[in-house]
């Protein structure tokens, strides 16, 4: 598949519809489309106020990843608070960058924002139950196929170290292994790994650099799990380590990614010299 983006879009879609007509999930068709509206309808704006050469059959693509994950973890009884999210979601992109490249991953970002400046919305767990959790634990491996590995590292990394930390705490403690399963067998915990830290536009350029930040991220969001016992520690710790990523960039250059389907990049943003992503070595 040219653009990875498509098979994800179809995965997310999939879950939602499934989600809504069979496990109950708490949010409306109604509430769903206001969410989409609001990310794709941001999009559309930010694209020709900041005069951007893509089309936005492209960048759209993004703006519904964001759209779709939102609606399957933001939850809140006020409709323009969700609609917000999706706003926050997508001009976050524009508003918030770095030599060129936005700092902060626009579901990740818009979910903390939302948490610190309202205390009326919250974020769902996503237990689905086992069939539907195994079911999109394989769409999401499938979705590591798809993408070619181009980000693998870093979704594979950030599993490696939060499993190893939550089941040697468990070892620690005495607690049978039914326990840190049970606490990893998280729809939200997948949409985490490979929809949020995987992104590849807000992820570290070097492989090496990815592993690193995999591993700050996991430890630190296990850090305030169940030393500060406070809940969504992968969000928070995710969107305090993106503030990093350009450090980590400047340290371990590398070729930063473009989607497939997006237009060839300028020389400004194609001078860095790393080969560790083959999506990005086609499509340059």
């Amino acid at each position: 598949m040219a653009d990875p983006r498509l098979y994800q879009i179809g995965t997310l879609a999939v879950l939602l519809v499934y989600g809504i007509g069979w496990l109950e999930f708490d949010i409306t068709p109604v509430r769903a489309a206001l969410i989409l509206a609001s990310v794709l309808g941001t999009q559309w704006l930010c694209d020709r106020l900041s005069g951007s050469p893509a089309r936005f059959a492209s960048t759209s693509r993004s703006a519904l990843i964001s759209g779709l994950s939102l609606c399957l973890l933001v939850r809140t009884n006020d409709p323009a608070l969700a609609c917000a999210a999706g706003v926050i979601a997508v001009a976050s992109k524009f508003l918030i960058r770095i030599r060129g490249k936005h700092v902060f991953n626009p579901t990740n970002g818009a979910l903390v924002a939302m948490l610190l400046l309202t205390g009326n919305v919250w974020v769902s767990p996503g237990q689905w139950g086992a069939a539907a959790f195994f079911a999109f634990l394989m769409a999401c491996a499938g979705s590591l196929v798809v993408t070619r590995a181009a980000r693998s590292d870093v979704t594979l990394a950030f599993i490696a170290c939060y499993g190893a930390l939550v089941i040697g705490r468990s070892l620690y403690l005495g607690e049978p292994m039914t326990i840190p399963l049970h606490r990893l067998e998280s729809g939200g915990f997948l949409l985490f790994s490979f929809f949020m830290i995987s992104d590849p536009k807000t992820t570290p350029d070097s492989r090496a650099g990815r592993i690193c930040f995999a591993a700050l991220v996991a430890a630190t969001a296990w850090y305030v799990q169940f030393r500060l016992f406070r809940t969504n520690g992968v969000l928070w710790s995710l969107a305090a380590w993106s503030l990093a990523v350009p450090a980590l960039d400047r340290l371990l250059p590398a070729a930063r990614y473009i989607w497939a389907s997006a237009p060839a990049p300028s020389r400004s943003t194609a001078t860095t010299t790393g080969a560790d992503s083959p999506l990005t070595s086609r499509a340059a």
